[in-house]
């Protein structure tokens, strides 16, 4: 399909031509700083022509480097030996020297990043409902986390039920006890057995119990509170840097039912959030863009709104204010009230048609995306809202996909371009890198120390890591199912590697070292189960779907002090031949049942993801699994799922009628699990596959040939066409 779908009208702009949607936020944005129209477009025009011919060359790399190694194991198919492999990659610049001392020098980092640990959002910024409710998942209600959820048990009498089920309230409330006793336990007894809380003329938090009066085991946890002092109607405490609030209302539905009047727990969870304009989104084109831009900056000056249906109900969400305490000491404490923001950018591969260059072409998007994002946040760092988001003056932008340390350097060079542009400090752009390709992994060091004035955050992305590990190798031979790639020893080396290199780099007080994401939001009791591992790992940040989940997951920072796990950590040089093993299947791995199987799973999955992805412009989509089990799907699922169908077409292990008798087979399942949505349109209409169909069969049977095995060409090709068919 290659209906035209190009823009006929743009504005001119220097030597630019400009979408009108771009045109105008960015103009909008200028004139309420007073800022110079005509100096920023000459100056934008600049960057565009001064970085291109980088940004290509950083791509034709790419291309070499998998060229090489693709010619490589044609030749050497199978498991390379070790040393030769590793000489080989370093002989081609794939493997680089490795910086004896990368210490990053990062400055002015605010604390929910540098020196505080606790859970990550990530979510879709083109829904400005979504981003809304992330920015104030600061805090987030214990007792609506866990009765709400699976995290305590639904069977029998602890069933939800239509009405309140006192039994699991109950249960709600002992959980709550015991984190109660566990961040601040009582000098005497438990929390479990409170009647009145108050505070002394000393500032000294008392708590009566039906065996007498006590406090708490150590004063200094104990750090505002809310109301009279004998009748507080907010307690606040703080454990491993962490807040909670305990809200007291004996008038309340569930406080009139507690012995102490404890209405609910209020726990500090998502400290930051990543407000997403890459993975999770569908933005193809200036109105996506424009869109993803605006909302940007409605977080940053707080305009963002969105009035929604709820119970009957309009509502009007906007961003929460800030949360203000009595000290013990009769002073006065304010806590922000929403996350610390982050925006992630898109990688250095796409161009978009909002903005064409002097030659006519589509600028690359990952320049584009930082003007603009920077841009953005100019209300944040200027005027009367300044420090609303950062109270160190910081712009926050995580870059993905990036391969390796000299497109690291790109990035910062980009930032300290748009830095120039708007008269920000130097520095002043901090940058996340993703680690989440080989390349990137196995140099990680050396990314680092290519950005080292700027780096506040590595994380790891399993996902997209695997994406690249199978299209990197996809000649080397057969890879196994996703399940057990992702218990080969790479993947653990690959984590563990990421924790001990930031460490070394001096992240550690400077910095987030991450984990990636929960993927499945409605498994809550797993979630609560498992995910303290990323605690215990050292990581000072995970990612959450939700802010019930950011609820759940900061128990586990309680639980765990982050830091503390960090003792000991060192990184091993041997462990740079387990990353570069490449996690190849053996023939137990691929029974006729297994490939049958995880063909059929990984084709309902594609076809769940893309067809909201290219009908409805819907990034990130919470897809049944062909048991269905919901799973948060986006890009780097995507990624992986039609990397590992291309690898085993690759190798014979399925054909092209496989694929097809596959998608043809499992369109109706997926069909059947989104009945319930009026604007949802069937994969095939007769005979006749419609073009999310196509797009999903092209991301399989074309997926050896994309660039580093990205999904992006495809989805906005096809999302383009859709768009241009109304």
């Amino acid at each position: 399909m290659t209906e035209s779908t190009t823009r006929t009208e743009y504005l001119t702009r220097a030597d630019l031509a400009v979408a009108p949607e771009i045109a105008d936020f960015a103009e909008s944005t200028l004139a309420s700083f007073g800022l110079d129209v005509e100096a920023f477009w000459q100056g934008a025009a600049a960057i565009v022509r001064d970085l291109t011919p980088r940004n290509v060359e950083l791509l034709a790399k790419r291309d070499e480097l998998q060229q090489q190694i693709d010619d490589f194991h044609r030749a050497n198919p199978g498991q390379p030996d070790p040393a030769a492999y590793r000489e080989f990659l370093t002989s081609i610049g794939y493997l680089v020297e490795q910086p004896a001392d990368a210490q990053i020098s990062t400055e002015n980092v605010d604390p929910e990043i540098a020196t505080t640990a606790g859970p990550q959002l990530v979510v879709p910024l083109l829904n400005a409902r979504f981003a809304l409710n992330a920015a104030n998942a600061r805090w987030g209600s214990l007792y609506d986390a866990l009765y709400g959820t699976d995290a305590i048990s639904q069977d029998g009498d602890l069933a939800p039920g239509a009405a309140y089920n006192v039994v699991r309230g109950a249960a709600v409330i002992a959980r709550g006890r015991e984190l109660l006793d566990l961040a601040a336990p009582l000098a005497q007894g438990s929390h479990a057995d409170a009647t009145g809380y108050a505070v002394d003329s000393t500032g000294a938090l008392v708590v009566q119990t039906a065996g007498g009066t006590t406090g708490l085991a150590d004063a200094a946890a104990f750090v505002g509170y809310g109301g009279e002092p004998t009748a507080p109607s907010a307690l606040l405490l703080k454990h491993n840097g962490l807040h909670l609030e305990i809200v007291i209302d004996r008038a309340g539905g569930i406080g009139s039912t507690d012995a102490a009047g404890v209405q609910d727990i209020v726990v500090e969870s998502a400290i930051t959030t990543i407000i997403d304009l890459e993975d999770s989104v569908a933005a193809v084109d200036a109105e996506d863009k424009s869109l993803g831009y605006r909302n940007w900056r409605g977080l940053m000056d707080g305009t963002l709104s969105e009035t929604v249906e709820k119970g009957g109900r309009t509502i009007t969400r906007v961003m929460a204010a800030d949360r203000s305490y009595v000290t013990p000491d009769g002073g006065s404490l304010t806590l922000p009230g929403r996350s610390v923001l982050f925006i992630r950018n898109v990688g250095h591969l796409m161009r978009t048609d909002a903005v064409l260059d002097a030659q006519g072409a589509p600028v690359f998007e990952g320049v584009l995306d930082a003007i603009m994002t920077v841009l953005g946040a100019l209300p944040d760092l200027r005027g009367e809202r300044a420090g609303a988001n950062s109270r160190t003056g910081s712009v926050y932008i995580v870059k993905p996909k990036m391969h390796g340390p000299a497109e690291a350097a790109f990035a910062s060079t980009l930032f300290g371009r748009v830095e120039e542009l708007l008269g920000l400090a130097p520095n002043t752009v901090k940058i996340g890198i993703m680690d989440e390709e080989r390349r990137t992994s196995a140099n990680l060091a050396a990314c680092i120390a290519a950005a080292s004035e700027r780096v506040v955050f590595i994380n790891t992305g399993f996902l997209d890591r695997t994406g690249d590990e199978i299209h990197t190798s996809i000649h080397a031979g057969v890879f196994p199912p996703k399940s057990v790639i992702k218990s080969r020893p790479f993947m653990q080396t690959y984590e563990d590697r990421n924790v001990a290199i930031g460490l070394e780099a001096g992240l550690d007080g400077r910095a987030q070292i991450g984990k990636g994401m929960w993927a499945m939001p409605d498994l809550m009791h797993d979630m609560v189960e498992q995910k303290i591992g990323h605690v215990r790992s050292g990581a000072s940040t995970a990612w959450v779907p939700s802010p019930t989940a950011a609820t759940l997951h900061a128990l586990h920072y309680h639980q765990v002090d982050a830091f503390a796990q960090r003792a000991g950590i060192t990184s091993d040089p041997a462990s740079l031949e387990s990353l570069l093993t490449v996690p190849l299947a053996s023939a137990s791995d691929l029974s006729d049942k297994v490939v049958a199987t995880e063909l059929d799973n990984n084709v309902q999955s594609i076809l769940g993801y893309v067809v909201r992805w290219i009908d409805q412009g819907v990034g990130c989509s919470k897809v049944p699994d062909i048991n269905g089990v919901a799973l948060m799907e986006d890009r780097a699922t995507l990624r992986i799922s039609s990397q590992l169908l291309a690898n085993w077409l690759t190798h014979g292990v399925i054909s092209e009628a496989d694929v097809d008798a596959s998608l043809r087979r499992l369109a109706p399942v997926v069909d059947g699990q989104n009945a319930g949505d009026a604007s949802y349109e069937a994969l095939i209409a007769g005979d006749e596959p419609g073009i999310a169909f196509a797009a999903a069969r092209r991301l399989i049977i074309e997926g050896a040939a994309q660039p580093n095995g990205y999904t992006e060409p495809i989805l906005h090709e096809m999302r383009k066409v859709k768009k241009s068919r109304g």
